[in-house]
């Protein structure tokens, strides 16, 4: 266990934010499922933008490698254009 003080809160804050990037990240891959399951080509665009969004963020964040981020939105404009 931590003896100082700022040790304690850094435990606090860092518990605090593994579970918000937790969640995060669970919604954007979430989200990733919904839109390659989609079959309507103006549905998915609607829903590209918001997925895109989301995975910048994630990426900004650094909870997902910018790369990632970068792959996961050029496989799903293919899908989407496939459409």
């Amino acid at each position: 266990m931590a003896n100082h003080k700022s040790s304690l809160k850094r435990i606090r804050s860092n518990e605090t934010k593994r579970t918000v990037n937790k969640y995060q990240h669970k919604t954007t891959r979430n989200a990733i499922k919904k839109l390659r399951e989609l079959t309507d080509k103006n549905e998915a665009e609607t829903l590209y933008t918001s997925v895109v969004s989301m995975l910048d963020k994630l990426a900004k964040k650094n909870v997902i490698h910018a790369n990632k981020a970068a792959n996961l939105k050029s496989g799903l404009s293919k899908h989407i254009a496939a459409l």
